[in-house]
């Protein structure tokens, strides 16, 4: 049910945004992260917008770097990817929770919550 497109092969120190299209259906209910898993790696959760109060977090690895957004008009939450490092390579996916605070109401950044995946983007960052 999630879209995500944006992805592609920049230099280091170079931005790409990425962005997850949400059915209407389901939007006004889904807290939104993004998860990336780059190749022999687990999944990690590199960002996550509230829907209820629009709070954000970020994995330390990407703070700085990395803005997570929602645009409510287009049904549409966007991850702007600023200063990439080769250790930013790996297949980004939006995933939606159930929940108006990501991690529901303990705040835990647990893959397990979340309800919906997309099928991924890949970003590539390389000289």
């Amino acid at each position: 049910q999630l879209v995500e497109s944006g992805g592609g092969k920049v230099q280091p120190g170079g931005s790409l945004r990425l962005s997850c299209e949400i059915p209407a259906s389901t939007f006004d209910h889904l807290s939104v992260g993004w998860v990336r898993q780059a190749p022999g790696k687990e999944r990690e959760e590199v960002s996550c917008v509230g829907k209820e109060y629009g709070g954000t977090r970020y994995a330390d690895s990407v703070k700085g770097r990395f803005t997570v957004s929602i645009d409510n008009a287009k049904n549409t939450v966007y991850l702007q990817m600023n200063n990439l490092k080769p250790e930013d390579t790996a297949t980004y996916y939006c995933a939606g929770e159930r929940s108006p605070q990501c991690g529901g109401p303990s705040g835990t950044v647990n893959l397990r919550l979340y309800d919906y995946w997309g099928q991924g983007t890949q970003v590539t960052v390389a000289s």
